[in-house]
Protein backbone atom coordinates (compact mmCIF):
# COMPACT_ATOMS: atom_id res chain seq x y z
CA UNK A 1 0.00 0.00 0.00
CA UNK A 2 0.94 3.64 -1.01
CA UNK A 3 1.66 6.86 1.18
CA UNK A 4 -1.45 9.55 0.84
CA UNK A 5 -0.69 12.86 1.55
CA UNK A 6 -4.22 14.87 1.30
CA UNK A 7 -3.60 19.00 0.74
CA UNK A 8 -6.15 19.87 2.61
CA UNK A 9 -7.22 23.90 3.00
CA UNK A 10 -8.29 26.10 5.40
CA UNK A 11 -10.96 27.44 2.23
CA UNK A 12 -11.32 27.49 -1.21
CA UNK A 13 -9.07 28.86 -3.71
CA UNK A 14 -6.03 28.53 -1.49
CA UNK A 15 -3.98 27.27 -3.22
CA UNK A 16 -4.52 23.41 -3.12
CA UNK A 17 -4.89 22.35 -6.37
CA UNK A 18 -1.18 24.11 -7.64
CA UNK A 19 0.46 23.05 -4.12
CA UNK A 20 -0.57 19.26 -5.21
CA UNK A 21 0.58 19.43 -8.39
CA UNK A 22 3.90 20.66 -7.55
CA UNK A 23 4.37 18.06 -5.31
CA UNK A 24 3.60 15.54 -7.83
CA UNK A 25 6.41 16.77 -10.41
CA UNK A 26 8.42 16.61 -7.31
CA UNK A 27 7.79 13.43 -6.23
CA UNK A 28 7.97 11.79 -9.76
CA UNK A 29 11.35 13.94 -10.45
CA UNK A 30 12.31 12.30 -7.26
CA UNK A 31 11.84 8.65 -8.47
CA UNK A 32 8.47 7.91 -6.90
CA UNK A 33 5.41 6.48 -8.89
CA UNK A 34 2.93 9.24 -7.81
CA UNK A 35 -0.78 9.43 -8.35
CA UNK A 36 -2.61 12.21 -7.40
CA UNK A 37 -6.39 11.60 -6.52
CA UNK A 38 -9.56 14.11 -5.55
CA UNK A 39 -12.72 11.60 -3.88
CA UNK A 40 -15.37 13.98 -5.19
CA UNK A 41 -14.78 17.59 -7.03
CA UNK A 42 -16.97 19.96 -8.35
CA UNK A 43 -16.68 21.75 -11.36
CA UNK A 44 -17.55 22.76 -14.78
CA UNK A 45 -14.03 22.43 -15.84
CA UNK A 46 -13.78 18.66 -17.08
CA UNK A 47 -11.28 16.49 -19.42
CA UNK A 48 -12.13 13.30 -21.14
CA UNK A 49 -10.15 10.18 -19.64
CA UNK A 50 -9.91 6.70 -20.09
CA UNK A 51 -12.17 4.69 -17.60
CA UNK A 52 -10.53 2.59 -14.85
CA UNK A 53 -12.06 -0.24 -16.14
CA UNK A 54 -10.98 0.05 -19.59
CA UNK A 55 -14.48 0.40 -21.09
CA UNK A 56 -14.11 3.65 -22.90
CA UNK A 57 -13.72 6.99 -21.79
CA UNK A 58 -15.08 9.46 -19.09
CA UNK A 59 -14.66 12.86 -17.45
CA UNK A 60 -12.79 13.65 -14.27
CA UNK A 61 -11.91 17.68 -12.74
CA UNK A 62 -8.92 19.48 -14.98
CA UNK A 63 -7.13 19.92 -11.65
CA UNK A 64 -6.79 15.66 -11.49
CA UNK A 65 -5.69 15.69 -15.29
CA UNK A 66 -3.30 18.52 -14.68
CA UNK A 67 -1.72 16.72 -11.70
CA UNK A 68 -1.91 13.12 -13.57
CA UNK A 69 0.31 14.98 -16.40
CA UNK A 70 2.51 16.43 -13.54
CA UNK A 71 3.23 13.02 -12.19
CA UNK A 72 4.01 11.66 -15.67
CA UNK A 73 1.25 9.22 -15.83
CA UNK A 74 -1.76 8.63 -17.63
CA UNK A 75 -5.22 10.47 -16.34
CA UNK A 76 -8.01 8.23 -15.67
CA UNK A 77 -10.97 8.03 -14.13
CA UNK A 78 -9.54 6.90 -10.37
CA UNK A 79 -8.06 10.16 -9.94
CA UNK A 80 -11.25 11.84 -9.67
CA UNK A 81 -14.15 8.80 -8.72
CA UNK A 82 -16.99 11.72 -7.96
CA UNK A 83 -17.52 14.52 -10.68
CA UNK A 84 -20.62 17.18 -9.78
CA UNK A 85 -20.96 19.60 -12.68
CA UNK A 86 -22.93 22.45 -11.02
CA UNK A 87 -26.19 23.24 -13.09
CA UNK A 88 -27.85 25.98 -12.09
CA UNK A 89 -31.14 26.34 -9.44
CA UNK A 90 -28.96 23.95 -6.42
CA UNK A 91 -28.70 21.08 -8.77
CA UNK A 92 -25.65 19.28 -10.37
CA UNK A 93 -24.66 16.48 -12.76
CA UNK A 94 -23.33 13.59 -10.80
CA UNK A 95 -20.35 11.94 -12.62
CA UNK A 96 -19.27 8.45 -10.72
CA UNK A 97 -16.18 6.74 -12.37
CA UNK A 98 -16.07 8.78 -15.43
CA UNK A 99 -20.21 8.22 -15.94
CA UNK A 100 -22.97 10.91 -15.54
CA UNK A 101 -25.49 8.79 -13.65
CA UNK A 102 -28.16 11.43 -12.72
CA UNK A 103 -28.85 15.39 -12.04
CA UNK A 104 -29.45 15.56 -8.52
CA UNK A 105 -29.57 18.36 -6.07
CA UNK A 106 -27.39 18.70 -2.75
CA UNK A 107 -30.32 16.68 -0.60
CA UNK A 108 -31.79 14.24 -3.26
CA UNK A 109 -26.90 13.01 -3.31
CA UNK A 110 -26.94 12.72 -0.05
CA UNK A 111 -29.71 11.24 0.49
CA UNK A 112 -29.80 8.53 -2.29
CA UNK A 113 -26.13 9.14 -3.66
CA UNK A 114 -23.93 9.11 -0.90
CA UNK A 115 -22.84 5.79 -0.44
CA UNK A 116 -22.43 4.70 -3.33
CA UNK A 117 -19.95 7.64 -4.24
CA UNK A 118 -18.32 6.61 -1.10
CA UNK A 119 -17.51 3.15 -2.45
CA UNK A 120 -16.38 4.34 -5.18
CA UNK A 121 -14.07 6.58 -3.62
CA UNK A 122 -12.46 3.44 -1.64
CA UNK A 123 -12.23 1.27 -4.83
CA UNK A 124 -10.49 3.82 -6.92
CA UNK A 125 -8.27 4.69 -4.10
CA UNK A 126 -6.91 0.97 -3.55
CA UNK A 127 -6.99 0.59 -6.89
CA UNK A 128 -4.49 3.63 -7.07
CA UNK A 129 -2.99 2.08 -3.82
CA UNK A 130 -2.00 -0.96 -5.42
CA UNK A 131 0.06 0.59 -7.80
CA UNK A 132 1.67 3.98 -6.84
CA UNK A 133 4.60 4.37 -4.26
CA UNK A 134 2.47 7.81 -3.34
CA UNK A 135 -0.94 9.07 -3.38
CA UNK A 136 -1.10 13.16 -3.53
CA UNK A 137 -4.77 13.53 -2.65
CA UNK A 138 -6.66 17.40 -3.15
CA UNK A 139 -9.37 18.19 -0.52
CA UNK A 140 -11.92 20.49 -1.23
CA UNK A 141 -13.36 23.74 0.06
CA UNK A 142 -12.41 24.02 4.06
CA UNK A 143 -11.60 20.96 5.81
CA UNK A 144 -13.15 22.44 8.82
CA UNK A 145 -16.87 22.61 7.51
CA UNK A 146 -18.18 21.10 10.76
CA UNK A 147 -22.22 20.46 9.34
CA UNK A 148 -20.10 18.59 6.78
CA UNK A 149 -17.94 16.45 8.82
CA UNK A 150 -20.41 13.59 8.78
CA UNK A 151 -20.18 12.88 4.89
CA UNK A 152 -16.75 14.91 3.37
CA UNK A 153 -15.71 12.78 0.89
CA UNK A 154 -12.65 14.70 -0.32
CA UNK A 155 -11.39 15.92 3.19
CA UNK A 156 -12.45 13.59 6.37
CA UNK A 157 -13.52 10.75 4.60
CA UNK A 158 -9.99 10.78 2.34
CA UNK A 159 -7.85 11.35 4.91
CA UNK A 160 -9.48 8.52 6.70
CA UNK A 161 -9.94 5.72 4.18
CA UNK A 162 -6.41 6.48 2.85
CA UNK A 163 -4.90 6.73 6.44
CA UNK A 164 -3.11 9.79 4.87
CA UNK A 165 -0.98 12.53 6.34
CA UNK A 166 -2.68 16.11 6.27
CA UNK A 167 -0.64 18.88 4.81
CA UNK A 168 -3.17 22.06 5.69
CA UNK A 169 -2.60 25.56 3.07
CA UNK A 170 -3.81 28.72 4.07
CA UNK A 171 -3.86 31.35 1.37
CA UNK A 172 -1.78 34.69 3.09
CA UNK A 173 -3.33 37.25 0.99
CA UNK A 174 -6.32 36.96 2.09
CA UNK A 175 -5.70 38.47 5.54
CA UNK A 176 -6.38 36.57 8.69
CA UNK A 177 -4.20 33.64 8.00
CA UNK A 178 -3.41 32.89 11.67
CA UNK A 179 -6.58 32.62 12.76
CA UNK A 180 -7.47 30.72 9.87
CA UNK A 181 -4.86 28.11 10.39
CA UNK A 182 -5.83 28.13 14.51
CA UNK A 183 -9.22 27.91 13.75
CA UNK A 184 -9.22 25.24 11.55
CA UNK A 185 -7.20 23.04 13.70
CA UNK A 186 -9.17 23.24 16.44
CA UNK A 187 -12.45 22.51 14.73
CA UNK A 188 -10.84 19.33 13.30
CA UNK A 189 -12.25 16.26 14.54
CA UNK A 190 -9.51 14.72 17.35
CA UNK A 191 -8.25 11.82 14.91
CA UNK A 192 -7.55 14.20 12.01
CA UNK A 193 -6.08 16.85 13.84
CA UNK A 194 -3.99 13.91 15.05
CA UNK A 195 -3.22 13.54 11.22
CA UNK A 196 -1.85 17.10 10.44
CA UNK A 197 1.60 16.85 9.70
CA UNK A 198 2.36 20.51 9.08
CA UNK A 199 0.95 23.98 7.22
CA UNK A 200 1.66 25.79 3.87
CA UNK A 201 1.44 29.48 3.81
CA UNK A 202 0.37 30.16 0.35
CA UNK A 203 0.58 33.53 -1.94
CA UNK A 204 3.01 35.39 -0.03
CA UNK A 205 4.76 39.18 -1.44
CA UNK A 206 7.27 40.78 0.15
CA UNK A 207 9.41 40.19 2.91
CA UNK A 208 9.21 36.81 4.72
CA UNK A 209 10.87 37.78 7.61
CA UNK A 210 7.74 39.92 8.88
CA UNK A 211 5.40 36.89 9.51
CA UNK A 212 8.05 34.87 11.49
CA UNK A 213 6.70 36.18 14.82
CA UNK A 214 3.18 34.76 13.61
CA UNK A 215 4.47 31.35 12.11
CA UNK A 216 6.49 31.03 15.91
CA UNK A 217 3.51 31.56 17.80
CA UNK A 218 0.85 29.29 15.54
CA UNK A 219 3.25 26.41 16.29
CA UNK A 220 3.95 27.44 19.74
CA UNK A 221 -0.19 27.63 20.23
CA UNK A 222 -1.11 24.05 17.99
CA UNK A 223 1.93 21.82 18.08
CA UNK A 224 1.71 21.95 14.50
CA UNK A 225 4.74 23.25 12.26
CA UNK A 226 4.77 25.45 9.41
CA UNK A 227 6.45 23.56 6.48
CA UNK A 228 6.88 26.40 4.25
CA UNK A 229 5.40 30.21 3.27
CA UNK A 230 5.18 30.25 -0.64
CA UNK A 231 5.73 32.69 -2.98
CA UNK A 232 2.74 34.43 -4.96
CA UNK A 233 3.16 33.42 -8.29
CA UNK A 234 0.88 31.64 -11.10
CA UNK A 235 2.58 28.34 -12.75
CA UNK A 236 0.11 28.50 -15.75
CA UNK A 237 -1.90 25.44 -14.58
CA UNK A 238 -5.54 25.84 -15.61
CA UNK A 239 -8.30 27.05 -13.45
CA UNK A 240 -10.02 24.03 -11.35
CA UNK A 241 -13.61 26.14 -11.64
CA UNK A 242 -15.05 29.14 -12.31
CA UNK A 243 -13.57 31.24 -9.12
CA UNK A 244 -11.52 32.97 -11.18
CA UNK A 245 -14.57 34.64 -13.22
CA UNK A 246 -16.53 37.87 -13.14
CA UNK A 247 -20.05 37.37 -12.01
CA UNK A 248 -22.72 37.04 -14.60
CA UNK A 249 -22.76 40.73 -15.74
CA UNK A 250 -19.42 42.00 -14.85
CA UNK A 251 -16.37 42.24 -16.73
CA UNK A 252 -12.87 40.90 -15.97
CA UNK A 253 -9.96 41.01 -18.33
CA UNK A 254 -6.96 38.40 -17.85
CA UNK A 255 -3.38 38.22 -20.07
CA UNK A 256 -0.26 36.67 -18.78
CA UNK A 257 2.94 39.46 -18.87
CA UNK A 258 2.79 41.52 -22.20
CA UNK A 259 6.37 41.00 -22.45
CA UNK A 260 7.22 44.22 -24.26
CA UNK A 261 4.75 44.32 -26.68
CA UNK A 262 3.69 47.73 -27.14
CA UNK A 263 0.05 48.84 -26.56
CA UNK A 264 -0.98 49.68 -29.94
CA UNK A 265 0.35 46.05 -31.07
CA UNK A 266 -1.59 43.70 -28.71
CA UNK A 267 -5.32 42.04 -29.12
CA UNK A 268 -8.23 41.96 -27.30
CA UNK A 269 -10.01 38.76 -27.41
CA UNK A 270 -13.48 38.63 -26.08
CA UNK A 271 -15.74 36.00 -24.11
CA UNK A 272 -19.57 36.78 -23.42
CA UNK A 273 -19.86 35.55 -19.84
CA UNK A 274 -22.59 32.79 -20.10
CA UNK A 275 -24.47 32.19 -16.43
CA UNK A 276 -23.58 28.29 -17.04
CA UNK A 277 -20.02 28.98 -18.64
CA UNK A 278 -17.88 25.89 -18.38
CA UNK A 279 -14.35 24.22 -19.54
CA UNK A 280 -13.31 28.09 -20.04
CA UNK A 281 -9.88 26.55 -19.39
CA UNK A 282 -9.93 26.68 -23.07
CA UNK A 283 -9.39 29.98 -22.77
CA UNK A 284 -6.19 29.99 -20.89
CA UNK A 285 -3.41 29.29 -23.66
CA UNK A 286 -5.05 32.70 -25.41
CA UNK A 287 -4.43 34.61 -22.23
CA UNK A 288 -0.78 33.51 -21.59
CA UNK A 289 0.58 34.84 -25.40
CA UNK A 290 2.28 38.00 -24.68
CA UNK A 291 -0.24 40.95 -26.45
CA UNK A 292 -3.38 38.84 -25.93
CA UNK A 293 -5.83 40.03 -23.36
CA UNK A 294 -8.72 37.59 -22.85
CA UNK A 295 -12.05 39.95 -21.46
CA UNK A 296 -14.63 38.33 -19.89
CA UNK A 297 -17.44 40.53 -20.93
CA UNK A 298 -21.30 40.49 -19.64
CA UNK A 299 -23.71 39.31 -22.58
CA UNK A 300 -24.82 42.56 -23.36
CA UNK A 301 -21.78 44.41 -23.78
CA UNK A 302 -20.65 46.45 -26.52
CA UNK A 303 -18.03 44.79 -28.83
CA UNK A 304 -16.56 47.86 -30.28
CA UNK A 305 -15.67 49.18 -26.74
CA UNK A 306 -15.26 45.72 -24.31
CA UNK A 307 -11.55 46.24 -24.20
CA UNK A 308 -9.65 48.20 -21.71
CA UNK A 309 -10.05 52.04 -22.03
CA UNK A 310 -13.01 51.35 -24.42
CA UNK A 311 -11.10 49.59 -27.34
CA UNK A 312 -12.93 47.05 -29.58
CA UNK A 313 -12.94 43.69 -29.80
CA UNK A 314 -10.88 41.91 -32.47
CA UNK A 315 -12.02 38.52 -31.88
CA UNK A 316 -14.87 36.77 -29.85
CA UNK A 317 -14.18 33.40 -28.53
CA UNK A 318 -17.82 31.24 -27.14
CA UNK A 319 -17.22 29.01 -24.91
CA UNK A 320 -18.59 25.47 -23.93
CA UNK A 321 -21.85 25.74 -20.79
CA UNK A 322 -23.68 23.38 -19.26
CA UNK A 323 -26.58 24.42 -19.77
CA UNK A 324 -26.94 25.23 -23.50
CA UNK A 325 -30.31 26.06 -24.00
CA UNK A 326 -30.56 28.52 -20.86
CA UNK A 327 -27.50 30.32 -21.86
CA UNK A 328 -28.32 30.44 -25.89
CA UNK A 329 -32.15 32.04 -24.91
CA UNK A 330 -30.09 34.49 -22.31
CA UNK A 331 -27.77 34.85 -25.54
CA UNK A 332 -30.49 35.77 -27.51
CA UNK A 333 -32.25 38.34 -25.31
CA UNK A 334 -29.09 39.79 -25.01
CA UNK A 335 -29.36 40.36 -28.70
CA UNK A 336 -25.77 38.74 -29.40
CA UNK A 337 -26.77 37.05 -32.43
CA UNK A 338 -27.05 40.87 -34.05
CA UNK A 339 -24.21 42.07 -32.48
CA UNK A 340 -21.71 38.95 -33.32
CA UNK A 341 -23.27 39.42 -37.04
CA UNK A 342 -21.95 43.00 -37.53
CA UNK A 343 -18.74 42.10 -35.94
CA UNK A 344 -15.81 42.10 -38.68
CA UNK A 345 -13.42 40.08 -36.71
CA UNK A 346 -12.77 36.12 -36.23
CA UNK A 347 -15.93 34.46 -34.04
CA UNK A 348 -14.88 30.89 -32.71
CA UNK A 349 -17.67 28.75 -30.47
CA UNK A 350 -16.22 26.01 -28.78
CA UNK A 351 -18.20 23.16 -27.99
CA UNK A 352 -21.78 24.68 -26.84
CA UNK A 353 -20.86 27.64 -27.98
CA UNK A 354 -20.22 26.15 -31.55
CA UNK A 355 -24.04 24.96 -31.26
CA UNK A 356 -25.01 28.57 -30.46
CA UNK A 357 -23.33 29.57 -33.68
CA UNK A 358 -26.01 27.64 -35.53
CA UNK A 359 -29.43 28.32 -37.28
CA UNK A 360 -31.14 26.52 -33.97
CA UNK A 361 -31.25 23.26 -31.92
CA UNK A 362 -33.52 20.58 -31.94
CA UNK A 363 -34.50 18.08 -29.26
CA UNK A 364 -33.85 20.62 -26.54
CA UNK A 365 -36.58 19.73 -23.88
CA UNK A 366 -33.83 16.87 -23.33
CA UNK A 367 -31.40 18.95 -21.36
CA UNK A 368 -34.34 19.30 -19.03
CA UNK A 369 -34.66 22.97 -18.67
CA UNK A 370 -37.83 22.62 -20.11
CA UNK A 371 -40.51 21.62 -22.40
CA UNK A 372 -38.73 23.40 -25.52
CA UNK A 373 -38.67 21.22 -28.82
CA UNK A 374 -36.65 23.67 -30.81
CA UNK A 375 -34.56 26.93 -29.76
CA UNK A 376 -33.39 29.62 -32.99
CA UNK A 377 -29.43 29.85 -32.59
CA UNK A 378 -27.53 32.78 -33.53
CA UNK A 379 -27.43 32.27 -37.22
CA UNK A 380 -23.82 32.46 -38.16
CA UNK A 381 -23.21 28.74 -39.25
CA UNK A 382 -25.68 27.06 -42.02
CA UNK A 383 -25.67 24.64 -39.23
CA UNK A 384 -28.53 22.42 -36.94
CA UNK A 385 -27.64 20.70 -33.70
CA UNK A 386 -29.89 17.38 -32.29
CA UNK A 387 -30.05 16.92 -28.60
CA UNK A 388 -29.81 13.37 -27.89
CA UNK A 389 -29.73 11.81 -24.06
CA UNK A 390 -26.26 10.56 -25.18
CA UNK A 391 -22.85 11.86 -24.12
CA UNK A 392 -20.00 11.66 -25.82
CA UNK A 393 -16.97 11.73 -24.15
CA UNK A 394 -13.41 10.87 -25.81
CA UNK A 395 -10.28 12.06 -25.82
CA UNK A 396 -9.84 13.30 -29.62
CA UNK A 397 -6.97 13.79 -32.33
CA UNK A 398 -8.25 14.94 -35.27
CA UNK A 399 -6.91 16.02 -38.71
CA UNK A 400 -7.13 19.78 -39.38
CA UNK A 401 -7.03 21.84 -42.73
CA UNK A 402 -7.55 25.05 -41.09
CA UNK A 403 -9.62 27.96 -42.95
CA UNK A 404 -11.50 30.92 -41.44
CA UNK A 405 -9.94 31.46 -38.19
CA UNK A 406 -7.53 28.95 -38.96
CA UNK A 407 -6.50 29.60 -42.28
CA UNK A 408 -3.03 28.10 -42.90
CA UNK A 409 -2.84 24.91 -39.99
CA UNK A 410 -2.30 21.66 -41.34
CA UNK A 411 -1.45 18.64 -39.80
CA UNK A 412 -3.14 17.30 -36.30
CA UNK A 413 -4.64 18.59 -33.37
CA UNK A 414 -5.27 17.02 -29.41
CA UNK A 415 -8.24 17.50 -27.66
CA UNK A 416 -11.22 15.81 -26.12
CA UNK A 417 -14.97 16.00 -26.80
CA UNK A 418 -17.61 16.48 -23.69
CA UNK A 419 -20.84 16.98 -25.62
CA UNK A 420 -24.66 15.85 -26.07
CA UNK A 421 -26.42 16.52 -29.44
CA UNK A 422 -24.69 15.82 -32.75
CA UNK A 423 -24.82 18.80 -35.53
CA UNK A 424 -25.47 18.88 -39.18
CA UNK A 425 -24.72 20.71 -41.91
CA UNK A 426 -27.90 22.79 -43.89
CA UNK A 427 -26.03 24.45 -45.85
CA UNK A 428 -22.16 25.07 -47.79
CA UNK A 429 -19.75 25.41 -44.85
CA UNK A 430 -15.99 24.83 -44.85
CA UNK A 431 -14.99 21.45 -42.71
CA UNK A 432 -11.47 21.85 -41.14
CA UNK A 433 -11.27 18.78 -39.06
CA UNK A 434 -11.86 14.96 -39.72
CA UNK A 435 -11.50 12.27 -37.13
CA UNK A 436 -9.50 8.72 -37.74
CA UNK A 437 -12.80 7.49 -37.43
CA UNK A 438 -14.33 8.52 -40.13
CA UNK A 439 -16.35 11.47 -38.72
CA UNK A 440 -15.64 14.78 -40.49
CA UNK A 441 -17.84 18.01 -41.91
CA UNK A 442 -19.78 19.93 -39.38
CA UNK A 443 -20.19 16.39 -36.56
CA UNK A 444 -16.32 18.07 -35.90
CA UNK A 445 -16.51 21.64 -36.36
CA UNK A 446 -17.64 23.81 -39.13
CA UNK A 447 -16.64 27.21 -41.11
CA UNK A 448 -17.67 30.16 -43.26
CA UNK A 449 -15.63 33.35 -43.43
CA UNK A 450 -14.24 34.39 -40.21
CA UNK A 451 -16.90 31.90 -38.33
CA UNK A 452 -15.34 28.70 -36.88
CA UNK A 453 -17.31 26.36 -34.35
CA UNK A 454 -15.73 22.96 -33.37
CA UNK A 455 -16.68 20.19 -30.35
CA UNK A 456 -12.79 20.03 -29.83
CA UNK A 457 -11.91 21.46 -26.42
CA UNK A 458 -8.30 22.31 -25.99
CA UNK A 459 -8.08 23.69 -29.59
CA UNK A 460 -6.07 26.26 -28.52
CA UNK A 461 -3.63 24.12 -26.48
CA UNK A 462 -2.43 23.38 -29.72
CA UNK A 463 0.55 25.96 -30.58
CA UNK A 464 0.45 26.14 -34.30
CA UNK A 465 -4.04 26.24 -33.77
CA UNK A 466 -3.47 29.17 -31.25
CA UNK A 467 -0.62 30.57 -33.26
CA UNK A 468 -2.69 31.20 -36.44
CA UNK A 469 -6.15 32.27 -34.68
CA UNK A 470 -3.52 35.11 -32.72
CA UNK A 471 -2.32 35.68 -36.35
CA UNK A 472 -5.59 35.60 -37.81
CA UNK A 473 -7.15 38.64 -35.38
CA UNK A 474 -4.01 40.59 -35.34
CA UNK A 475 -4.32 40.84 -39.27
CA UNK A 476 -7.77 41.70 -39.25
CA UNK A 477 -7.50 43.94 -36.88
CA UNK A 478 -3.77 45.56 -37.85
CA UNK A 479 -3.19 44.33 -41.56
CA UNK A 480 0.19 42.71 -40.11
CA UNK A 481 1.11 40.26 -38.21
CA UNK A 482 2.51 40.03 -34.58
CA UNK A 483 5.76 39.15 -32.94
CA UNK A 484 6.26 35.73 -32.27
CA UNK A 485 4.74 34.81 -28.96
CA UNK A 486 7.17 33.76 -26.44
CA UNK A 487 6.04 29.96 -24.75
CA UNK A 488 6.54 30.04 -20.98
CA UNK A 489 7.95 26.61 -19.79
CA UNK A 490 6.25 24.22 -18.31
CA UNK A 491 3.44 24.88 -15.35
CA UNK A 492 4.17 21.22 -14.21
CA UNK A 493 8.14 22.30 -13.75
CA UNK A 494 6.82 25.83 -12.74
CA UNK A 495 4.50 25.03 -10.11
CA UNK A 496 7.67 22.39 -8.80
CA UNK A 497 9.34 25.01 -8.22
CA UNK A 498 6.80 27.31 -6.79
CA UNK A 499 6.60 24.86 -3.87
CA UNK A 500 10.67 23.55 -3.45
CA UNK A 501 10.36 25.27 0.14
CA UNK A 502 7.99 22.38 1.78
CA UNK A 503 10.14 19.96 3.26
CA UNK A 504 9.60 17.07 2.48
CA UNK A 505 11.76 15.00 4.45
CA UNK A 506 8.92 16.33 7.20
CA UNK A 507 6.42 14.19 5.54
CA UNK A 508 8.98 11.28 5.26
CA UNK A 509 10.25 11.67 1.54
CA UNK A 510 13.17 11.53 0.59
CA UNK A 511 13.74 13.68 -2.46
CA UNK A 512 17.77 14.63 -2.02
Amino acid sequence: MSDTVLIAGTASHVGKSTVAAGLCRRLADAGYEVAPFKAQNMSNNARAVPRADGEGFGEIGVSQYVQARAAGVRPTTDHNPVLLKPRGDGESQLVIDGEAVANVAAGAYYDGWWERARAAVVAAHGRLAAEADVIVAEGAGSIAEINLHHRDLSNVETARIADADVVLTADVERGGVFAAIVGTLELLPEDLRDRVAGVVITKFRGDRSLLADGVEAVEERTGVPVLAVLPYDDPGLPEEDSVSLPAVGERRVVGADAGGVDDDRRITVAVPRLPHASNVTDLEPLARVPGVRVVYAPLSADLGSVGPRGSPADAVVLPGTKNTVDDLLAAREAALGERLRAFDGPVVGLCGGYQFLGERIEGAAVEGTGDRETVPGLGLLPVVTRFSTEKRVAPATWRIDGCGPLAGVTGSVEGYEIHAGETRATGTVGTPFAAPDGRDGAELGAARGSVLGTYLHGLFANRAAREAFVDATYATANGERPAAAAERDSPYDRAAALVDPIDLGALGFDCD
